[in-house]
């Protein structure tokens, strides 16, 4: 489910964090803003555990799945023992039993089996060995181990983030207008699937003297930002294919959008995430000359 998706995204590589909130005015301030947000965005990046450091993506049969670097399990990790024990998926659930030999923990203790919890849990079961680790994500009901690897070529070889330069100018104040009640929004996925968010109303914004309109999702039900997944006319050239923008809720019918704070999915960096894509109401006939450009080190 992609509210999995998003908490996932929120709570292990900080998303969270990347509020479009900005209390400066002068354009000294306002740079020296942006540029503290980008050097925080790349450090969550670049984090032991964060978005760069993923090198597998392991989707789980009914029954049992052995699992290992050996090229007989049914899951074949990049890197770990050759056997590092079975994982049974039955009713939803799932247990670990892991060979006495794989020297793995789980959640930080020596334990031989246990329960894994996925990630629409608040703390997901990590399983480690050296530097790769696991855990479970949920995405529609389907479960894969989504691998983490501390010496990961993705991060170890990380290019850094090219952007366009600040400008001042694509920090926008948009009208909010309401949706009573909330209407719902069809999100396609890379994996092929639609998913349903929820969106609490539209935001409208003028530039070069034409209109244009962005329909904000919220995470979950208790969300505090509005999030903008959205495209234009540089995506798939400039910049990535979608782009991710979060903005304070609105207050007295008023968004502040800030397209220098546009920013790459982790699918922009890494084959192995589950990312959503932006959907057709949110194809904007514009050039936003703002934000993050494509990865120069990626591949897809």
């Amino acid at each position: 489910m992609l509210k999995s998706a998003a908490l996932a995204a929120a709570g292990f590589a900080g998303v969270q964090l990347m509020s479009a909130h900005v209390e400066t005015s002068k354009p000294a301030d306002y740079t020296r803003e942006i540029e503290g947000w980008r050097a925080q965005r790349v450090e969550r990046l670049k984090a032991p555990a964060g978005w760069l450091s993923l090198i597998g993506l392991h989707w789980l049969k009914d029954g049992a799945n052995s699992v290992g670097s050996g090229k007989g399990n049914d899951i074949v990790l990049a890197k770990g023992p050759a056997k590092l024990g079975t994982i049974t998926l039955k009713d939803g659930k799932l247990t670990i039993a892991l060979d006495p030999k794989a020297g793995a923990t789980i959640d930080g203790k020596s334990a031989s089996t246990a329960e894994l919890l996925d990630d629409s849990h608040e703390t997901p079961t990590t399983v480690a060995f050296g530097s790769v680790s696991f855990y479970v994500i949920d995405r529609n009901g389907r479960k894969a181990l989504r691998v983490k690897d501390t010496e990961a070529k993705t991060r170890t070889g990380f290019k850094g983030i090219e952007s366009f330069p600040i400008d001042p100018s694509w920090r926008v104040e948009a009208k909010f207008e309401e949706f009573k009640p909330a209407h719902s929004l069809e999100i396609p996925t890379v994996l092929d699937t639609v998913d349903k968010m929820t969106v609490p109303g539209k935001v409208t914004f003028t530039r070069d003297g034409k209109s244009y309109t962005l329909l904000p999702v919220l995470e979950t039900a208790d969300a505090k930002e509005l999030w903008f997944i959205f495209a234009d006319r540089t995506s798939g050239k400039e910049t990535y294919g979608t782009r991710f923008l979060y903005a304070d809720l609105p207050r007295d019918g008023k968004v502040t959008v800030d397209f220098n704070k546009a920013y790459n999915p982790p699918c922009a960096f890494t084959p192995h995430a589950t990312c959503p894509l932006a959907p057709p109401e949110n194809r904007l006939d514009l050039r936003v000359t703002a934000g993050e450009k494509k990865y120069a080190g990626g591949s897809h």
